[in-house]
């Protein structure tokens, strides 16, 4: 099971110098990748018929092809995932180009994870409609793995039309597309597309229940388990050793390929403080 850090996204600011210190010391402590997560947009509470969600307009996101290109240039082992891009939300074509092209500056390093999202706000200002986003994230996924492949291609699906056209320049290989969630809908969608899942649980029944699910439709389908990552994530704060330990292992027991440590929210206000917690999460769970 690959160790690896989520950005704190919401805690690390906007000095250039503490985002590459922090892609450098995450990567010098041997992590093997990093999640960033994704929202364009934070909704003002005060708006018309109010707002409730995980975050607002006053948490920071910082947007994930730039800051990964930013860290593929002054890292060279650490790979980088979305975790998760609200794809449906995007231009399809748009995202081809972007994730093509840190592909290629990154020597490879980069996966895809996406997701539909829940913020209607996003939805709304990017133009795009919030009904069927997962059917249109399905055609979007076969899209994408078209225009990183095809010199010149035609596709005429419900959401998207390409008539003999492609990128360039494209990626040496498939870029890897990793889905995000837990609905029974996109367990079905990540088994049949996906080349891995992004759980938003812990490892308990439900998580093993979404696992066994996901084998079968892989099997009826003929698709092969071999080679389907599991990218789990564990919480720093309010944690212990004994804690970390045990989660991380039933993660592996449950056949986890990929564990990133989220430090943010747990009272950090410095690069350091944040690389301090990862070696400590690391030197806890490698032994």
């Amino acid at each position: 099971m690959k160790l690896g850090v989520v950005f704190p996204h919401n805690e690390i600011g906007t000095d250039p110098e503490a985002i590459k210190a922090y892609a450098q010391g995450a990567e010098e402590l041997g992590a093997d990748h990093m999640l960033i997560y994704d929202h364009v947009l934070g909704a003002d509470p005060d708006r018309p018929g109010g707002f409730r969600g995980p975050y607002d307009k006053d948490v920071a996101f910082h947007e994930p092809f730039t800051v990964f290109s930013f860290m593929a240039a002054v890292t060279s082992t650490i790979s980088f995932a979305t975790c998760v891009l609200i794809l449906p939300q995007r231009q399809t074509a748009l995202v081809a180009k972007q994730a093509a092209q840190l592909a290629i500056l990154s020597g490879n390093r980069f996966r895809l994870g996406i997701g539909s999202g829940w913020n209607h706000v996003e939805y709304e200002a990017l133009g795009v409609p919030f009904e069927h986003r997962g059917t249109r994230q399905s055609e979007q996924v076969k899209l994408l793995r078209e225009l990183w492949k095809e010199d010149s291609m035609s596709f005429n699906g419900d959401y998207h039309t390409v008539t003999k056209a492609s990128i360039l320049p494209r990626p040496s290989q498939s870029i890897p597309i990793w889905f995000g969630g837990g609905a029974r809908s996109l367990l079905r969608r990540c088994a049949q597309l996906g080349d891995g899942w992004m759980p938003i649980g812990v490892p308990n029944e439900t998580s093993a229940d979404a696992l066994s699910y996901m084998k079968e439709v892989r099997e009826n389908a003929g698709l092969s388990w071999e080679g389907f990552g599991i990218q789990a994530q564990a919480q720093f704060a309010r944690g212990t050793p004994e804690r970390w330990a045990r989660h991380a292992q039933s993660w592996k027991d449950m056949g986890c390929t990929h564990l990133a440590v989220a430090t943010h929210n747990a009272g950090h206000t410095s690069v350091a403080q944040h690389l301090d917690a990862i070696k400590t999460y690391f030197d806890v769970v490698n032994n």
